[in-house]
């Protein structure tokens, strides 16, 4: 659909069924290859979806929102485990730019509804996700997916190695999709009282500022090589992994500080390695 069709569709839709809460998780998303070769349509329809929702959220009196965002709107090289207040201190990583600005700006836009007009919109900054009805495709899904679909192929083709992106070395956190749906039901579900903590302040007398930003991880990370041979081994590969230098590795680790959700009673449930499981019986069922 063109900016102008998703303008009126989803006026059309609030208009129409009036709802009272709103999970925004639409989004233009992919890997390092397809942020790299997608530039504008990552920032464009990102922003055109945003920009039409929270709006009409806004317009149509929807009680709370929850936007979805990523962790990959954090700077390069933040301090580990990464806290809320690190947004926008420092450079974001080049390969995936222009959908971390993007986000940033929905975060921006959330902050701002709810400082003029006193709307009640949250923003979840999930880790790295996966698991039931991913993007399996092979350029343009995440590293799991990614992963799964190559060794899978790997073992049914008889081939001897799998060739994977980048050095294995930087360090990635993974969240089974099911354990981000209820982090997202866990909060909207909040009272009024915990809910509005999380809303965001703006001190202009020492510019400190609060976005209504929570974090969702599992807290604990792995190296890429450590995952390519969990997934080597779940999924019955017995070839040799190749990693290949060329290609580029991304942001260095990426470790999310989820304390602030935790401190409210929240945790995530599903292990890495059932997750995987699961997801590979996703995959042969496509």
């Amino acid at each position: 659909f063109s900016k102008r069709k998703n303008e009126k569709e989803g006026k059309k839709f609030f208009q129409k069924e009036k709802p009272d809460y709103v999970f925004l998780a639409a989004a233009k998303v992919g890997g390092i290859h397809a942020n790299s070769y997608y530039p504008a349509e990552f920032m464009y329809e990102n922003l055109a979806i945003q920009n039409n929702i929270i709006h009409n959220a806004w317009k149509y009196g929807v009680k709370r929102l929850l936007f979805l965002g990523s962790s990959c709107i954090y700077p390069k090289l933040a301090p580990q485990p990464i806290k809320e207040n690190s947004l926008l201190t420092g450079a974001l990583e080049p390969s995936n730019r222009p959908y971390a600005l993007a986000k940033i700006a929905g975060i921006e836009m959330c902050w701002d509804y709810n400082r003029q007009y006193g709307t009640k919109f949250l923003c979840v900054m999930p880790t790295n996700m996966y698991g039931k009805g991913d993007n399996y495709h092979p350029e343009n899904s995440h590293v799991i997916p990614a992963l799964i679909r190559k060794f899978c192929e790997a073992k049914k083709r008889g081939d001897r190695e799998v060739v994977i992106w980048g050095t294995g070395s930087p360090k990635r956190e993974f969240m089974y999709n099911t354990d981000l749906a209820d982090a997202g039901l866990f909060l909207m579900n909040l009272s009024d009282d915990k809910y509005e903590k999380l809303l965001g302040e703006n001190r202009l007398d020492n510019y400190d500022f609060y976005p209504p930003l929570v974090n969702v991880g599992v807290g604990k990370d792995i190296t890429i090589k450590e995952l390519a041979e969990i997934i080597k081994e779940i999924s019955g590969f017995d070839g040799n992994l190749v990693f290949d230098s060329s290609k580029p590795d991304g942001t260095p680790r990426k470790l999310l500080d989820s304390s602030l959700i935790e401190s409210f009673g929240w945790k995530a449930k599903v292990s890495l390695s059932d997750g995987i499981k699961q997801a590979i019986s996703d995959f042969y069922d496509l």
